[in-house]
This record gives C-alpha cells, sequence and structure tokens, in this order.
C-alpha cells in the first residue's frame, strides 16, 4: 500500500514538472521576457532573461528529480539507486544555467560538484 501512495504521488510530481514547464514557458516566462522593462543585472538584460528562463525550468526538473527517488524508493531501491539519480538529476540542473547564461550564472558549478559527488558516492562505496 505504502509503494502505490509513493506512486501516486511520484506521479502528481511528475506531471506537475511536465505542466510547470510548459504551460509557465507559454503563460508566463514567454510574456514576461517580451517586455521592455526587464532589469539589468550583470550587464544586460539578456542575463536576467537567462535567469528568470533557467530557474524556472529547474523548478520543473527537481519536481521530476524527486519523482523519479519516490519511485525508486517505492520499489525497495537502495541508497547508490537513489544517489545516482540525485546526480544526474544534479548535472541535468547544472546545464540550465550554462545554456540560459553562457555560464555566468554559477548554481551550475555547485550543481555540477554536487550532481559528481552524489555519483562518486554511488560509484565508490
Amino acid at each position: 500500500m505504502s509503494s502505490t501512495l509513493l506512486v501516486i504521488a511520484a506521479i502528481l510530481l511528475a506531471l506537475l514538472g511536465v505542466l510547470h514547464s510548459i504551460i509557465g514557458e507559454a503563460s508566463i516566462i514567454r510574456p514576461l521576457l517580451r517586455r521592455d522593462d526587464l532589469p539589468v543585472v550583470l550587464g544586460g538584460q539578456d542575463y536576467t532573461a537567462g535567469v528568470i528562463r533557467f530557474a524556472w525550468h529547474i523548478t520543473s526538473l527537481l519536481a521530476i528529480g524527486l519523482a523519479v527517488v519516490l519511485v525508486l524508493s517505492a520499489f525497495g531501491s537502495n541508497w547508490r539507486a537513489i544517489a545516482t539519480a540525485v546526480g544526474v538529476m544534479c548535472l541535468v540542473c547544472a546545464v540550465l544555467p550554462v545554456v540560459y547564461t553562457r555560464g555566468r550564472h554559477p548554481s551550475w558549478a555547485i550543481f555540477g560538484v554536487a550532481g559528481a559527488i552524489c555519483l562518486a558516492a554511488a560509484i565508490i562505496a
């Protein structure tokens, strides 16, 4: 029964992540970024727009990553599988600030290091 509940929660979180990304991009992010009065942060509105876009989509990715962890937990996966899933999700999250801010936002480094540590822990231990 508890496995079923975890899977249901995972489905809801995955659906949330997908819908958050698709609907949010269309109804919030694009209209917001079309505005001429975005603040100039670290040299330009392009940086501001990149931060807004990657932060929005990282939220979606993390919801999907949490869903994966719940599914792994529901089926009794060991900590290595969970650490691997978290590590991969962190590495995927590291890509977004690199793409959307050309690496100027430092979060990519933190996500990258955290992802590498999780994967190393899963492999080494």
